[in-house]
């Protein structure tokens, strides 16, 4: 039976820039980074009790990530449960970060109050979202 959700694991091109992006300005804390033995290297980043592994492989990556249409099966974003959609947009964009949906009202109003979308530094689409 299962226990929980554990972990989403991704492909990063650039892996301390994407620590930057998830540990330093989203806050997820890091946990363990190593290399791999196929030469990469490998890092888990956790918040709320669930963890994000991001693995660089040894050779670089030769397809940047895209966003999956609606109309084809497979991981489309990964989002985040976050106090105040409005604040942490305004964190990210005066970082740089650029919103692909700013902060709007949620579809799915029953759950979810507001959301809004970027995407991480190697194209990942990235939700955060408040709940009702």
């Amino acid at each position: 039976m299962v226990q929980g959700f554990e972990h989403v694991g991704m492909t990063s091109s650039d892996l301390d820039r994407t620590i930057g992006f998830y540990s330093g300005l989203l806050g997820l804390k890091e946990i363990l980074v190593k290399r791999t033995g196929e030469g990469g290297r490998i890092a888990f980043l956790e918040t709320g009790g669930v963890m994000l592994e991001i693995v660089e492989p040894a050779a670089s990556v030769q397809v940047p990530a895209r966003e999956v249409p609606v109309t084809e099966a497979g991981i489309r974003h990964i989002t985040f449960r976050v106090d105040d959609v409005e604040a942490i947009y305004e964190r990210l964009r005066s970082a740089g970060v650029e919103f692909t949906v700013p902060p709007r009202k949620a579809a799915n109003a029953e759950l979810i109050r507001k959301v809004a979308f970027c995407k991480d530094p190697d194209g990942i689409v990235v939700e955060f979202l408040e709940r009702v």
